[in-house]
């Protein structure tokens, strides 16, 4: 009797924004989905940064990936890290005793982490944001900052302390500092005896000659000027040189801080290399027109991973492009297996938002630019409705709701502080250079 022939197997490394839209465009498809990623949970990462400020709990911006795809019978969920990716005999394989799952079809949604431009030895003391981990090891060095400074008797090390460096002038490094000052000038002033936080500073440098450079101008202008009324100093044309535990080097400059966060630069996963794929400075992948890495039309790429030029300029890395390109990508796949065409992808640009402290915002939907509180109502608006699920919504806007009327964060715990080590007291000036 002749064998039942088995259904087409799609897997999906990945289950941030692309991989997620991915899964969910092939939730009718005749086909095995497996979707692969080494957490158990999707995060909103546009709001990263209100867990690394104390805003949000790290729940309130998470969901289980099993329960976000729950109802699709056709889907798996594994809890695994893909080591290899062998793509002539399509299969991957996952963990230590790399178990190989094969595939029909393979998207990857990899995203990026975090790049020092070459000064990796700069990462133990400026950490980047783009998991929960590094939002909760981020709020843990900005609290413990006050902590420490209030154990010490020595004046300079005070400022030391309360002095916080953000290198990278994009969305996240903006956010970032703007948020800062409002938590230490509001929440913390009353909390403490020996120390002031209102004196807190708070340092924006920007290698570029201005912040926020993919927003037109005016509206980057306008934030900088926010930062500036909120007490943050921007510097602007001024690439670091050197990161150490006792500052940041800018040329000859040094400005004095034991507290440095790093939001300037993306670095594709190392998991594109092994597509096979043409590949750009940042690693990403050069893709075709719908999404598939040349020669291996069978492998997807979506998300930070990718690298389109779509009208003159490369497709953004943020997530409504990742959403957009794994729907796209899922539903070319299920046009195929309907021996139907593929279609070309096409990202539409619904705008970019920004927040710069409590209040104040700017916003860029292409056919209007608006800022200050409006813009800052919008940008609460687009990411409630954006958040997976009820709980996290009503949480958030509850959340959101008690910081406006009580000037209160309300996640202000430091956790596992056995695991980081203050940096010791200066001894050596940093100046590596580039």
């Amino acid at each position: 009797m002749p064998e039942k022939p088995t259904r087409p197997r799609v897997v999906i490394v990945g289950g941030g924004f692309g991989g997620i839209a991915a899964a969910k465009a092939l939730k009718r498809a005749n086909a095995d989905i497996t979707l692969i990623d080494r957490t158990n949970h999707f995060t909103f990462q546009p709001l990263l940064y209100q867990v690394a400020t104390a805003a949000l709990a790290p729940s309130d911006i998470t969901a289980p990936i099993r329960w976000i795809l729950r109802q699709q019978k056709n889907t798996e969920v594994l809890m695994a890290e893909v080591r290899d990716v062998d793509t002539a005999r399509r299969v991957v394989r996952i963990d230590d005793e790399l178990r190989e799952i094969p595939y029909d079809y393979l998207i990857v949604a990899t995203g990026s982490r975090h790049a020092y431009f070459g000064h990796n030895e700069w990462e133990p003391y400026a950490p980047g944001l783009k998991t929960i981990e590094d939002a909760t090891e981020i709020r843990r060095r900005f609290l413990l900052a006050f902590e420490l400074a209030e154990k010490s008797d020595d004046e300079r090390a005070h400022q030391e302390y309360m002095t916080f460096v953000v290198v990278g002038g994009g969305p996240t490094g903006v956010e970032l500092s703007g948020a800062f000052p409002f938590i230490a000038k509001k929440a913390l002033a009353p909390d403490f005896r020996r120390i002031d936080p209102r004196k807190t500073r708070v340092v924006l440098v920007e290698a570029g000659p201005r912040i926020l450079p993919t927003f037109p101008e005016d509206l980057a202008s306008r934030a900088t000027q926010d930062l500036k009324d909120l007490g943050v100093e921007v510097r602007v044309n001024s690439p670091v040189t050197g990161v150490g535990p006792d500052g940041v080097s800018i040329g000859s400059e040094k400005i004095r801080a034991r507290t440095i966060f790093w939001a300037a630069g993306n670095n594709a996963s190392p998991l594109g290399g092994l597509l096979g794929g043409p590949r750009d400075r940042a690693g990403r992948i050069e893709v075709n027109p719908d999404l598939s890495v040349p020669n291996h039309p069978e492998i997807f790429v979506v998300g930070d991973l990718v690298a389109l030029v779509q009208d003159g300029r490369l497709v953004p890395g943020v997530g409504p492009a990742a959403i957009q390109e794994g729907k796209s990508a899922g539903k070319n796949i299920l046009r195929e297996l309907r021996r139907q065409p593929r279609k070309k992808f096409h990202y539409r640009n619904k705008g970019d938002l920004a927040t710069i402290g409590r209040s104040r915002a700017i916003a860029d939907l292409g056919w209007i630019r608006f800022s200050g509180r409006l813009a800052w109502f919008f940008w609460l608006f687009v990411h409630i409705m954006y958040l997976v699920g009820f709980r996290n919504r009503a949480n958030v806007l509850l959340e959101w709701a008690y910081d406006y009327f009580t000037y209160q964060h309300g996640a202000r715990l430091i956790t596992d502080v056995e695991r980081y080590k203050p940096p010791s007291a200066p001894t050596v000036a940093v100046g590596a250079g580039r």
